[in-house]
């Protein structure tokens, strides 16, 4: 008997309607029918009565949930007791992206629990979720995902957006800047620069993406530094990681955020991620 098959079963249960529960489990209904008519066969009853009208428990579903209930939380154990044993958190980022959060929240944690090693994997945002999928990472930092199919979503935290323009721009004394003003000059970036930091621009005078993409924000920090006419954006937790005096970050008009997300298994327990939550939320982010 697989867990699959009793978790798909108690979210049946809870929501009475299949439709629903495909929803909270991020996969199609008919996968759902399937797998609830394979427990039914396994098991040798009917779990749920179904009309086109409502879906209910049958006697023999009413006595199966509770023990269902009980092996999912059981595993849940077994999983918690492993990841502590090992004492390594494996926590999925991108190249430059999060460091102040990052060491905010890894110091949270371990205030919690002490002694766990943390080993941080770069990866791209696609590549970062599927490793959280294949078990290969423990949770992940991401910003502008809004769901993921079989991982859980939980909005942590917002940053506002900022331009990052040369002290020798036009812009540079301004309170605020829209970005139809800077699209004349040329916006730059680089490989190590979230994607979803673009996305979120408002479109207003961006001509196609950026030409030219440098090694790293640093490089791009330093290329802007050195060129009044460019610029580039960042979340306000690169913002405050610039050290050059070069640049000014200025914030965009009309105020522009994204939101960060800390990403877990789907089937992680309700307790732990709500410890990862408040470790790398910050109430007073931008």
């Amino acid at each position: 008997m697989e867990l699959r098959a009793l978790r798909y079963f108690v979210t049946v249960a809870d929501e009475l309607h299949f439709g629903r529960a495909a929803e909270r489990l991020h996969i199609a209904q008919p996968a759902v029918s399937r797998q609830i008519a394979a427990l039914e066969r396994e098991l040798g009853v009917r779990l749920f009565d179904r009309s086109p009208r409502r879906v209910r428990l049958t006697e023999a579903g009413h006595r199966a949930l509770a023990a269902a209930r009980e092996a999912l939380a059981a595993a849940d154990r077994v999983r918690v007791a492993a990841r502590e044993r090992a004492g390594v958190m494996r926590i999925g980022t991108g190249a430059g992206q999060f460091t102040a959060r990052l060491e905010r929240g890894i110091d949270a944690l371990r205030e919690q629990a002490p002694g766990f090693d943390v080993v941080l994997v770069d990866l791209p945002l696609t590549a970062r979720l599927n490793a959280l999928r294949q078990g290969e990472i423990d949770l992940a930092l991401a910003r502008e995902v809004r769901s993921a199919p079989g991982l859980r979503v939980l909005p942590t935290w917002t940053e506002a957006l900022f331009a990052v323009v040369s002290t020798r721009h036009a812009a540079a004394g301004r309170a605020t800047v829209g970005v139809a003003e800077l699209a004349a000059g040329p916006l730059k970036t680089s490989q190590d620069h979230d994607p979803s930091v673009l996305g979120a621009l408002p479109g207003v005078g961006l001509q196609g993406p950026p030409a030219h993409r440098a090694g790293t924000v640093h490089d791009t920090i330093v290329e802007v530094g050195s060129d009044p006419r460019s610029w580039t954006v960042l979340p306000a937790d690169q913002v405050i990681e610039i050290r050059s005096t070069r640049v000014r970050a200025i914030p965009l008009e009309p105020r522009t955020t994204i939101t960060g997300s800390v990403v877990v298994p789907g089937d992680l327990p309700c307790s732990c991620a709500a410890a990862h939550v408040t470790a790398f939320g910050d109430a007073t982010a931008a």
